[in-house]
């Protein structure tokens, strides 16, 4: 059976100053690289080894995957990438209108939430589906693409938010005949 290791980023400083982070970037905070080593412990002390790894393009993603596997090859993928906010991009968080977005950001040059889940939905069963039974796969991805991937396989992102699902969350599914099944939430102390 498949596993999946589906990864939100460490904390940022757009995520500590209450920033619409999207397509722009911060970069990983101390919290945030201190998270992402507490993550790779938890897979080293529980033995969990990466045959393929994936990361959107961002830099908070890629350096919480720098931490996490050294110096081991994988994808960035602009796919992975967190939802594009458009013109809200940087400002501040109380701007964000009540949830679900819907089409919100989509007329101020952004991203509506069927688009993400789209994108997100295809690029993540399209990994599953080339990968041998028995990988592991570690994706390291953002918080608002993760939901909506949720959201596209039928799932509640409510189930996730309310279990926790702070920076460096790892939810651990099970892919086999193209069902996919949520294990457990790993979230760093």
């Amino acid at each position: 059976m498949t596993k999946l290791f589906l990864m939100r980023h460490g904390e940022t400083y757009f995520n500590k100053w209450h920033r619409i982070q999207g397509w722009c970037d911060s970069a990983l905070t101390p919290a945030g690289v201190k998270q992402a080593k507490e993550i790779k412990q938890y897979f080293s002390k529980n033995n969990i080894h990466f045959d393929k790894r994936y990361s959107s393009t961002s830099e908070r993603a890629c350096d919480t995957m720098d931490i996490i596997c050294e110096n081991a090859p994988y994808l960035r993928l602009k796919s992975l990438k967190e939802c594009n906010f458009g013109k809200f991009e940087g400002s501040s968080e109380r701007l964000n209108p009540p949830y679900p977005y819907g089409d919100f950001f989509k007329k101020y040059g952004g991203e509506s939430e069927k688009d993400v889940q789209t994108r997100m939905n295809s690029t993540i069963l399209s990994i599953l589906l080339s990968s041998d039974e028995e990988d592991n796969i570690l994706i390291i991805s953002h918080t608002g693409a993760i939901l909506n991937f949720l959201l596209s396989v039928n799932m509640n992102p409510q189930v996730v938010k309310d279990q926790g699902f702070s920076n460096c969350s790892v939810l651990e599914f099970e892919f086999d005949s193209q069902k996919l099944k949520l294990k457990q939430i790993i979230n760093p102390s």
